[in-house]
């Protein structure tokens, strides 16, 4: 705006008092001062207005983007912050003009979050309608994948009126739900019945044992060819793995030489595996230690040599079971540290210290608060689990949500549990006294 157009826009919409410039009542709002004079008043008028049309390139940019977006609820936060700023931003113009087109563009973003929410609950509700016809199906499989896909199109729809929200959520929850204890009643069933057949099979298995070390010869001779014909006329079918696990067991209990064969093979078996799970062992705590190490080298390098080690852990064979949580965990936290430690780096590149504030030591004190507030974060997101555990019915058809619920909670227990052995960490290294972490 020319200088001449600038002092007539001063003019119609502020003026000078005192040493004092002020901005004339608009709408509801009183005059207010908007600055003082600092040598020439009419420079100062031009200032403030000058700062009026700076504010105005910011609502026009604004209302521009809304204009052109095809998701215009994204913007209504910044709209409302734009109107806010009105009340107090220190310049001199028409803002009832600017108040009048926020407003507009207020109204619009509503009017379009509203039309939104009517169509995602136009798609809720036919989610509802198809997980409900779902769930009286006996074609377990083929409905499950289709009430799967359900779940995550009931995940991506957006947010709808909040009065219908828990209501419409309980509804699909349901008709999941019923389906899904159908499923697990039938299963149970099968179950019993494959049980039965079991048992059946296990007790001719019994009696082969029994009698697999008799001296006997002629006699067990015949004992064992009876038990293979009531073998033959259990029937039933039986899961592949299951059916050759008896079977097997059954044929061995069926001949005594290679019986003792058989229990001089495992004998070897039985040392060859103890040193194999004892080797593996060794290797999977050399990993540890490798991980722990992986703190003193910088992130950047740490982060690949963790990945290369967790895949080192996926070809090392299993160990004995006593030892495998313990080692398993130790490594978890050891890699937890060098990811944590990354994603701590990644977070303090988007926010630099201010300049005279970026000593190591504040580098380090920066770090420990960041520390602090995820774990903070942390330990919201495990009281919320925890809740909702807490709330959950003690009924069957909840058992897998309450199984995935508890290692949620054993994950962020252990979240924190890493972030705060972090900061004890980098507390030595800036020579702070160590406290406990709530």
């Amino acid at each position: 705006m020319e200088t001449k157009d600038l002092s007539e826009e001063a003019h119609k919409y502020g003026y000078i008092e005192g040493n004092q410039v002020w901005l004339k009542p608009f709408m509801h709002f009183p005059a207010r001062q908007v600055g003082d004079v600092k040598e020439v008043p009419e420079e100062s008028l031009q200032y403030f207005a000058n700062r009026f049309e700076n504010f105005k390139l910011k609502v026009d940019g604004l209302l521009e983007k809304i204009e052109t977006s095809e998701n215009k609820g994204s913007f209504l936060m910044k709209v409302l912050h734009l109107k806010e700023q009105i009340e107090k931003y220190d310049a001199i113009g028409d803002f009832e003009s600017l108040h009048q087109r926020l407003s507009a563009a207020e109204e619009e973003i509503k009017e379009a979050i509203a039309r939104n929410r009517d169509k995602n609950l136009a798609t809720k509700i036919t989610l509802i309608q198809q997980a409900e016809a779902l769930q009286e199906s006996i074609d377990w499989q083929e409905t499950t994948d289709k009430l799967k896909e359900l779940r995550q199109n009931w995940i991506k729809t957006g947010p709808i009126d909040k009065a219908l929200t828990e209501e419409l959520e309980e509804r699909f929850k349901t008709a999941v739900e019923v389906f899904f204890t159908r499923k697990k009643d039938f299963f149970q069933d099968k179950k019993d019945m494959l049980s039965r057949t079991v048992d059946k099979y296990k007790a001719l298995i019994a009696q082969s044992e029994a009698v697999k070390n008799s001296e006997e010869w002629e006699e067990t001779s015949k004992k064992l060819k009876d038990l293979q014909n009531q073998w033959k006329e259990i029937g039933g079918t039986l899961p592949r793995k299951m059916s050759n696990d008896l079977w097997n067991s059954f044929r061995a209990a069926n001949n005594h030489f290679f019986e003792r064969l058989k229990k001089h093979i495992n004998s070897q078996k039985t040392e060859s595996k103890d040193k194999y799970l004892e080797d593996n062992l060794e290797k999977k705590r050399s990993l540890v230690a490798q991980a722990e190490a992986l703190l003193d080298e910088p992130v950047q390098q740490a982060v690949p040599k963790a990945k290369e080690l967790q895949a080192a852990w996926k070809k090392v064979g299993p160990v004995k079971q006593e030892e495998s949580d313990a080692v398993w965990e130790s490594f978890l936290v050891a890699c937890d540290k060098i990811f944590e430690l990354s994603s701590l780096e990644h977070f303090m590149r988007k926010r630099p210290l201010p300049e005279g504030k970026n000593s190591d030591n504040d580098q380090l004190h920066a770090r420990i608060n960041a520390l602090r507030d995820f774990i903070k974060y942390d330990k919201q997101e495990l009281e919320v689990l925890e809740t909702n555990l807490g709330r959950l019915n003690p009924n069957p058809g909840n058992e897998a949500f309450r199984t995935m619920l508890e290692g949620k909670i054993k994950n962020f227990n252990r979240k924190i549990r890493t972030k705060n052995e972090l900061i004890e960490l980098l507390r030595k290294k800036s020579g702070v006294q160590s406290n406990k972490i709530a």
